[in-house]
Formats: structure tokens, sequence, C-alpha cells
């Protein structure tokens, strides 16, 4: 059995590998992808499924687009001590790193809990730190909610009187119009295509892996969440409010609304997915997250490809 055909079944059975590390979502975001594996023996102690691209003959090593994370993921033995955790992350990795294929260009970001910044740099990797907000879902709702900040607490009181949440993928086509209008805010142009969003969320709703919320106020869309998950962690992964109403209050509700809905799951943890902007930074802290910090992965090994980011610069 082929390593790629062995992730497949492994993802299958292992209950703990990222949603965005799956074969599906690979297959949605990627247009080819591979994958090494790190053996103890014949036990599996890692994983790192990678994006296949090339262009004018270089290689990359990127994370696709509409992907939070990917990186190396590791299986701890059950028995291993906390206090061991770090030096077993490390020799995986290591052996992992030794068995990717070379790539030209790196832009990774790697998913939260890989901190080997030692290791990468010694392949000849720049580490530059991102942050997101992880919320620990064990405590029962009321203790969630009390550990919000008064304003966000207060505004998810008042905005379960003002609108009606409801599931739909019928809205995504608002999300896709919300977003287009806040990166134009912001001097940006929109990177993905509704048809993008589309094939993710149809893969998504198949893999019972998203759901859409949509906050109402009568007829009026106020907001838009798309959330995404797999069997331990739930994401917010996209959301938007509409620029002709004042929804903040109706957004801060849809989030508190999903995260209740991953606690019924059974998740463990909420991802807000983070941002470096000072007031998404404040809106996601608000909920009480611990702030948790994530690496992407740099390199550019490449003259025409630092030739190019010249030009485009």
């Amino acid at each position: 059995m082929s390593d790629k055909n062995l992730y497949k079944k492994l993802c299958g059975e292992d209950n703990d590998i990222p949603v965005f590390m799956h074969p599906w979502w690979l297959d949605v975001v990627c247009h080819d992808w591979d994958v090494v594996i790190a053996r103890k023996g014949e036990h599996i102690t890692g994983v790192w499924a990678y994006p296949l691209e090339t262009k004018m003959g270089i290689t990359f090593r990127r994370t696709p687009q509409l992907t939070p994370y990917l990186g190396p993921h590791i299986f701890y033995p059950a028995d291993l001590k906390e206090s061991n955790h770090d030096s077993f992350q490390h020799e995986v990795v290591a052996e992992l790193m030794k068995k990717l294929p070379e790539a030209k260009v790196w832009h990774l970001a790697i998913q939260p809990n890989i901190k080997q910044v030692g290791l990468f740099k010694q392949h000849g990797l720049r580490a530059q730190v991102q942050q997101t907000f992880l919320l620990e879902l064990n405590d029962n709702e009321e203790t969630l909610l009390a550990n919000m900040k008064d304003t966000t607490r207060r505004n998810v009181r008042l905005a379960e009187k003002e609108v009606e949440i409801s599931q739909s993928t019928e809205y995504l086509k608002d999300l896709y119009k919300f977003q287009k209008h806040t990166l134009a805010k912001k001097g940006t142009k929109m990177p993905y295509t509704l048809s993008d969003f589309k094939t993710i969320m149809d893969a998504g709703i198949a893999n019972d892996a998203c759901a859409l919320w949509v906050a109402k106020s009568g007829k009026k869309v106020q907001a838009i969440v798309w959330q995404v998950w797999d069997n331990k962690r739930s994401y917010y992964f996209m959301g938007g409010q509409n620029p002709e109403t004042n929804s903040y209050r109706a957004m801060s509700l849809l989030l508190w609304h999903t995260i209740k809905e991953a606690k019924k799951r059974g998740q463990t943890i909420f991802d807000l997915e983070g941002s470096m902007d000072e007031g998404v930074e404040r809106f996601y802290r608000n909920f009480g997250g611990d702030r948790a910090l994530y690496i992407i992965l740099h390199k550019n090994d490449s003259i025409v490809w630092r030739l190019k980011q010249m030009i485009l610069r």
C-alpha cells in the first residue's frame, strides 16, 4: 500500500487528525498532494500531508487557499509523559522533514501545537509568528458565557431579542458579498471566487464537517458565520456582517451559537482563527479564549521567484 493510500485509511480510522489535513479537504483545495509518514518500528508516529505545486519549474510548499493550517501531525503514545511530549514531537518532525521532497519556495502555516522553530531553522526555513484564540469547551455553557467580557455577553443577550438564527447554505453568496465588501474597504481584491466557496462548502456538507449559520432580523440578513469542524475541534472558518446594518451584536450571537453547537457535538476546542488586526483580535479575545501562537514557515531559494516578487512590489 502506498503512503498516500495508507494515509487515507488512517484518516478514516483516527479521530484526531484535523479537518484541513483530511484527504477530502486536500482534494478540494489542492491540484495534487502527497504525504510522508514517520514510523517507529511498526507504529506510525507522525504524518505530513503537503500540496504538490510547481510553477515556472519552481517547486512550492504553500498553504492552499482557504486553508488555515497544514504541517505535521503527531501521534503521541497514550502512555507518554507530558514532560516528554516536546522531545517526541522534535524526533518525529525531524524524521518527517528528512522525508519531505525539496521545495525552493515555502509559505506554509503550521497548526498551533507544533513548536519546533529551531528544527525548522536548521532546514533553512524562517518562522513568522501569527496568533489565534483557542477556547476550551470542557466547561458548561453558563461558565463559558461568564468567561466572556461583559460587553460581549451583553451583546449576546441583546441580540437574542433582535435576531433569529437558522442554518442554510443558501446564503453563501451573501457571505461572499460581505467578504468582498470588507476587503474592498481595506483596498484588497477578493482572492477567491464564489465557486471556490461553493466547492468547499459542498464537500464539507458531504463529509458532515461544516455549516453556514445566518442571523436575520425579519427578512434582513444581519451576519453570517461559516463553521468547520473535525472530531476534536471546531473552527470559526469565516464570517461576515451586512454592511447595510449595524450587526455587531448579531455576529457576537452567531459566534456564541457556533460555540454551543460545537459543544453539543462533543468537540473540546473552538478555534477562533485569530487575526493580527487589532480590532478583530479584540473582538475574538473578548470571548474568553487563550491566545495561541502558530508558525508560518518561509523560504525563497529561487532567483526567478525573487525577481518576480520584486517586480510585483
